[in-house]
């Protein structure tokens, strides 16, 4: 009998409101956890730094964050929030909403958070009134910010009121399927570094995008520096492996204390690229008071990481209130960030968020503004799907392809999720890189063009070399050769030796009057031809005619590498050359009844200018085998098979 298997469903749940409305008070009455944990937090009575607690439901587990709600503390709400799939909104039945509360819903709506459960604390102090219109002005104010949410539950921690009906509308939050990112690689922005005996340098933060498991090795980036997964834990539990979307401590190995610090992050090896230059989707704050102008400075805050940045319109001057485009950040330092990764924009003075988005290109470069092509790729990144990031960044690339680890960067997903989509596209893998089919396509009708150019220019030559082809079409050997073997599988092209020409291509058809007339020069010769200077000189006609005969293994040519010279011999010579050594020396099976170069001269009645060429020719060609001074006729020696023919 086979078992079924449930998958424990979770969600990262950001608690939200203005300070002082009982987000952490609701979070102890729901899970018994104080996440008040600093000293000065308990002093104040104020959360400082993100808290997490545990709440365990019949439908899976709920990591509850509670941010902090002043204003001075914004920038550590931000740290925790980019991770968050849905909020628990806490606004007090006294005093409603507060500035606080709008930021913090502005900032759920910019990182596009969409789900959400409404908490009015405190009701045990307000009338039924009071808490009927706070009601209302909250469901008001999570519609405006695109808020999907449920009625609006009173609850009082000090009465027990309403927490029970909370409970279970977080737990409804975990019927989405979709509650967390997995593509395939972990991102776990790291909010905390610390030490522990028996564990060494320990990380936490919420872990994103994907699973990590303990051997796991990671690098910590930027930065480069890579460390093995020693130990995880999720809320105190010791776990082989941690899922997306789980507020996770990590062990690490091969990392110091002083080599890691907040606002790096765990991310596969070689996966992510540092880099100033961010394309980006944006909304502009719906609640500012003024149009947002390019070339505005401002803070950058994705995960735990905040940098000076200044952000670039492409399409336009200003982005009104509540409107949507595509742009650039040009940061102050590099960075690095998986794209799809969601981010907020705040400004330091006066004190306020003003756009926020997801990261499109995490590794681009200054873009020309008002590019149709620009503008149309950076729209269709926007729209979220690893395939559309794929399919643009190879028709960017053209059939110099792209590597696969690029790739993966820009569609945010895995390297080998990302093999899997280019080969269902219909992309072509060339060594490292990828082309896309279009491309590929319009790569084999170049070649099919140049052949055709190049037989035209050339009629009595053979075909071209693949070094040659590839330089005159700029491209690398690799990815032409590829293309011509392809064409070649398809019947359009052949191959000749080491020269490729198109299928309808017969060189013997341009047969010329001058060809014919040099192959009897050769003929009449035999083994004492004319210098190819002499016999072409200066005649492009008789050039190309040579070109031709060599080509079609008529004239052979025979290279002396030590004077570095070549001697032409008509194929017939070289047959006969053959016939008459092994006729002369019919026991050269060995090295001692071998013969010598002067001896093979003599036999054939020419000088060492043609006897060394020649005797070259036939050890290249298997024919004869040099043994220190002397060489072996190759088809004499015991076991031999027949030599190999010209």
């Amino acid at each position: 009998m086979v078992r079924s298997v449930t998958v424990l469903k979770t969600l990262l749940v950001g608690v939200i409101g203005h300070v002082d409305h009982g987000k952490t008070a609701l979070v102890r009455a729901l899970t018994g956890i104080e996440t008040d944990r600093l000293k000065e937090e308990r002093a104040r009575g104020v959360s400082i730094v993100p808290g997490f607690a545990l709440l365990p439901t019949e439908r899976g587990e709920i990591d509850l964050v509670d941010l902090p709600g002043h204003e001075r503390f914004v920038r550590a709400m931000v740290s925790g929030a980019t991770g968050m799939r849905a909020v628990l909104l806490a606004v007090d039945a006294q005093e409603g909403i507060k500035p606080q509360t709008v930021e913090h819903l502005e900032i759920a709506r910019l990182i596009g958070v969409r789900r959400g459960v409404l908490a009015l604390t405190k009701s045990d102090l307000a009338s039924p009134e009071t808490i009927a219109a706070r009601s209302a002005e909250i469901a008001a104010a999570a519609a405006r910010a695109g808020l999907e949410a449920g009625p609006v539950i009173a609850t009082s921690t000090v009465a027990g009121t309403g927490l029970p009906e909370l409970a279970a509308e977080l737990a409804g939050l975990l019927t989405d399927a979709d509650s967390t990112r997995d593509d395939g690689f972990p991102y776990l922005p790291v909010d905390r570094v610390f030490t522990r005996a028996g564990f060494g340098t320990v990380v936490t933060g919420t872990l994103r995008r994907g699973s990590l498991a303990v051997g796991d090795t990671v690098e910590i980036a930027p930065g480069g520096r890579s460390a093995v997964v020693r130990g995880l834990q999720i809320h105190g539990r010791p776990v082989e492996r941690a899922e997306p979307g789980r507020r996770t401590a990590v062990a690490l190995r091969g990392v110091g204390l002083d080599e890691i610090t907040r606002g790096q992050a765990l991310t596969p090896t070689e996966l992510l690229a540092p880099s100033a230059w961010l394309d980006v989707s944006i909304t502009a704050a719906a609640s500012a008071e003024a149009a947002l102008a390019s070339g505005t400075s401002c803070r950058l805050l994705f995960g735990t990481t905040e940098v000076e940045a200044r952000l670039r319109l492409l399409d336009r001057d200003s982005l009104e209130p509540g409107a949507s485009t595509q742009a650039q950040l040009h940061l102050a330092e590099p960075v690095a960030v998986p794209a799809c990764e969601p981010y907020v924009l705040r400004l330091d003075s006066p004190a306020a968020t003003i756009a926020g988005g997801r990261i499109l290109d995490p590794a681009s470069r200054r873009r020309r503004r008002n590019d149709p092509r620009v503008l149309a790729d950076l729209a269709a990144l926007a729209g979220g799907k690893p395939e559309q990031a794929l399919a643009v960044r190879l028709g960017q690339a053209g059939a110099t392809g792209a590597l696969l680890a690029e790739l993966a960067r820009l569609a945010g997903t895995a390297p080998d999720r990302a093999r899997t989509m280019l080969r269902g596209s219909g992309a072509r893998e060339v060594g490292d890189r990828f082309i896309g089919g279009a491309a590929f396509e319009a790569l084999q009708t170049g070649i099919l063009a140049a052949l055709a150019q190049h037989h035209r220019d050339s009629p009595m030559e053979h075909g071209i070399a693949l070094e040659r082809l590839s330089r005159s079409l700029k491209l690398p050997d690799t990815l032409v050769g590829t293309a011509l073997r392809a064409l070649t599988a398809a019947g359009m092209v052949s191959q000749a030796g080491t020269l490729w020409r198109r299928a309808d291509f017969d060189p013997a058809r341009n047969e010329s009057e001058a060809a014919r007339r040099l192959e009897q020069i050769f003929r009449r010769a035999g083994l004492n031809p004319p210098d190819e200077s002499e016999a072409v000189g200066r005649d492009v006609r008789r050039r190309e005619a040579l070109t031709y005969l060599v080509g079609a293994g008529t004239v052979i040519r025979a290279v002396d590498r030590v004077q570095r010279r070549a001697v032409l011999f008509h194929r017939e010579a070289v047959v006969g050359a053959r016939a008459r050594l092994t006729e002369a020396f019919p026991n050269a099976a060995t090295p001692e009844t071998g013969f010598l170069a002067r001896e093979a001269g003599a036999t054939l009645g020419i000088s060492r200018k043609f006897s060394i060429p020649l005797l070259e020719h036939l050890d290249a060609t298997g024919f004869t085998r040099r043994a220190g001074d002397r060489r072996i006729i190759v088809a004499l020696e015991p076991g031999s098979g027949s030599a190999t023919s010209d």
